[in-house]
């Protein structure tokens, strides 16, 4: 959209699209389109020839048809991906009294340049991100796999946070922070011995102390990736507690993230519900009686609204 509206600026076309080439780079179809003239449909749209088209995805470059069909110019520029074209610019002048300038067909190539470099670094980022969660999800699951009443978990903390989190008003940009630090909130627990994590009776005071290191080693881990500032803050407070009385930094009230009051009340009911190496899982009844009468104490009391409401609907269930 970004690419047809700056075509529609720098130039005099008439109209604009972007269009992708499907499979086989036999035929193309428009997803995205500027029209000057408003009133215009996008089926009464200018559509270039098919075999232009893969002319000018074959050569890989800008092509200037003078006089398109009865109409004025059309100018065509391919978009590529490490020199690989995956869809083309065209902009076209619907009168055959006007036409474009060596200029604008300077201009256009140069935008599509640009647009065609964003493009592959995109995709190269978003390449490099969905490897590096793999990668530590992959830390996430060799947890789980020490701690077989634990399997799933961190899956499960993921889609009730995000729940809760759509129900409060949160953006797609924080519940996207959510699925990540949902799904990594216990992977500094691969710093903790298994003599401790696995534990089946109650934790001494010393092992008390080294388990509760967990949130900071997990948020150190992410922390070293310099790329997900938010979810690491979220991490190393998902154990606070609303009335200043939990771990690592004893935060109070709103002084922790709203997304890690969230992941809380997410945690503390996946964790109830599940079987425990020292305890058997109680049942949901039992479980959201006592996150309901820790609101304000352990949890945020809006969270805990949030959360029975949309457990009571059966938005959120074991």
């Amino acid at each position: 959209n970004i690419l047809v509206n700056l075509s529609g600026k720098i130039t005099q076309c008439d109209e604009a699209h972007f269009c992708f080439f499907t499979q086989g780079m036999t035929d193309y179809e428009i997803i995205a389109s500027f029209f000057r003239d408003q009133n215009i449909e996008k089926s009464d749209a200018v559509h270039i020839e098919k075999k232009i088209a893969k002319k000018v995805a074959n050569d890989g470059m800008p092509f200037l048809i003078r006089g398109n069909n009865g109409n004025g110019d059309t100018i065509a520029i391919p978009l590529k991906i490490k020199s690989s074209v995956f869809g083309i610019l065209t902009s076209t002048i619907r009168e055959e009294t006007r036409c474009f300038s060596e200029k604008e067909l300077y201009f256009l190539n140069l935008l599509v340049e640009k647009a065609s470099f964003l493009t592959e670094n995109l995709a190269l980022y978003e390449n490099i991100y969905e490897n590096l969660f793999s990668t530590l999800y992959a830390f996430v699951e060799t947890i789980e796999a020490r701690d077989p009443y634990t399997k799933q978990h961190s899956a499960n903390v993921s889609k009730y946070a995000m729940s809760i989190a759509k129900a409060n008003g949160c953006s797609q940009d924080e519940i996207a922070r959510l699925n990540v630090s949902g799904n990594l909130h216990d992977i500094g627990k691969i710093g903790i011995p298994d003599s401790i994590l696995l534990k089946p009776g109650r934790l001494t005071d010393e092992e008390y102390e080294i388990i509760k290191k967990h949130p900071v080693i997990g948020s150190n881990i992410i922390g070293h990736f310099g790329m997900w500032t938010d979810e690491q803050s979220i991490i190393r407070h998902h154990h606070e507690r609303f009335d200043g009385k939990g771990y690592p930094d004893g935060l109070k009230g709103e002084e922790i993230p709203l997304l890690a009051r969230i992941l809380a009340v997410a945690d503390v009911y996946d964790a109830l519900t599940t079987d425990r190496s020292y305890r058997r899982k109680m049942p949901e009844h039992v479980a959201v009686k006592i996150i309901r009468e820790n609101a304000g104490s352990q949890f945020d009391p809006k969270i805990v609204n949030i959360f029975l409401k949309l457990q009571k609907e059966g938005e959120i269930k074991v």
